[in-house]
């Protein structure tokens, strides 16, 4: 049995992404969740991931022995093991399209990522509407999501019903759903086509099925949410 270790859900964007991804499409796992104690060296979050990772950082994925980190490293081994679950588009133009976005994830958009921290649980629409008056780098972040987004729905909407970046679910809005979250919790402004699509994002029963982990787990980490100092 694949074993894909991740950290509480309610904070970790990046366990998020192959965690759905996997689940969304099916794709057998058993779960380890390492609880977010500390990052600071032996803490019992690093003592359990440095068992397991070379990087002490969580996803890491083991299938047969075999460890497996990064989300995009993992997102790609599953789509070669796993070919009839059809995790990138069909069409090679399509395919390039959407590892360009993920690439541009994976190393973009730091504002949004700094200053919209994750947390699933939280109604962080006050705090979003400072964050949007004061912060011109989430401005220019969410403005090229909006660009990127209303591109690719507009590309495939006459082609498939599914009403997702490429049409059908993909590696892509798995890897886009911890900001569909970001943009939700936090209330940040986008137009009506997007917050259209977040809604179906955040309906796709895998994403459904970690939203509701995240609520479930009632673990309020303190070092993980400077901006409040109680629930």
């Amino acid at each position: 049995m694949r074993k894909l270790y991740i950290g509480n859900k309610n904070y970790s964007s990046w366990s998020m992404r192959p965690w759905v991804l996997m689940r969304q499409a099916g794709i057998a796992f058993e779960e380890v969740r390492l609880r977010f104690d500390s990052f600071e060296p032996g803490s019992g979050f690093k003592r359990a991931i440095d068992a397991v990772s070379p990087t002490g950082q969580v996803p890491v994925l083991v299938d047969d022995g075999l460890v497996v980190w990064d989300t995009l490293a993992i997102a790609e081994y599953l789509a070669e093991i796993c070919p009839e679950a059809q995790l990138w588009p069909a069409g090679r133009a399509q395919r390039a399209r959407a590892r360009s976005v993920c690439a541009e994830m994976h190393a973009g958009f730091r504002a949004l990522r700094t200053h919209c921290g994750m947390n699933i649980e939280a109604d962080l629409a006050g705090q979003g509407a400072l964050i949007w008056r004061d912060q011109p780098g989430v401005r220019a972040d969410v403005a090229r999501i909006v660009s990127m987004w209303s591109e690719l729905l507009a590309a495939h909407a006459a082609s498939h019903a599914d009403g997702l970046l490429f049409g059908r679910f993909c590696i892509a809005d798995a890897y886009y759903a911890p900001v569909v979250l970001r943009l939700a919790r936090y209330a940040l402004p986008v137009p009506p086509e997007i917050a259209a699509y977040c809604a179906r994002v955040q309906a796709l029963p895998g994403v459904r099925a970690w939203i509701e982990g995240a609520l479930a787990e009632q673990d309020f980490r303190p070092f993980e949410e400077p901006y409040r100092l109680q629930r």
